[in-house]
């Protein structure tokens, strides 16, 4: 990505396809390293490549160009919520190359996934963001999201999903 994108230049947001493997790798890296994350960076191409154009896709992503340039990328699947009834949308990353924020990029990858979310007769779109994140706070809030400062994200990992799988396992 190059520092020349003309500030005036056009905005567009589309699918990705194979081809955009390399460009979604850099830039999911570069959300690592906003996020200080850098470390939890581990996803490889050939991975990129399986699970969102492979047989059996488990994500779509858009990507943001200004101009000709790729500044940014929306990463979403599908959910379902036993209390709408309906299927949902996860909004995994939103994420735009620090240089070029400010100038409505993420506003429209969001509505673009918004977009399709309403498309698709989804009852909801749902993300979470970090507590630190004011600028993402902000814009979400203006954007009408709510932020649900109630609710906390549970994950396991690899080595523990193992273990509880085997827990799980052994208790049926």
């Amino acid at each position: 990505m190059s520092d020349h994108a003309d500030a005036n230049a056009t905005i567009t947001v589309r699918p990705a396809k194979p081809s955009d493997v390399p460009l979604l790798h850099s830039l999911i890296q570069g959300l690592a390293e906003y996020e200080k994350l850098a470390d939890a960076f581990v996803v490889t191409e050939a991975q990129l490549h399986t699970h969102l154009f492979g047989p059996k896709p488990a994500a779509q992503v858009l990507i943001a160009l200004l101009g000709k340039e790729p500044v940014g990328y929306a990463l979403f699947f599908s959910t379902f919520s036993s209390f709408v009834g309906r299927p949902g949308m996860w909004l995994e990353d939103l994420f735009v190359v620090p240089k070029f924020r400010k100038r409505g990029i993420g506003t429209r990858l969001l509505a673009e996934v918004a977009k399709i979310a309403v498309d698709q007769k989804y009852g909801r779109l749902e993300w979470s963001v970090l507590d630190w994140n004011q600028p993402a706070l902000n814009l979400y809030r203006r954007r009408g999201a709510t932020v649900m400062d109630e609710w906390r994200i549970c994950r396991v990992d690899q080595e523990c999903l193992k273990q509880l799988a085997g827990t799980g396992a052994k208790h049926a």
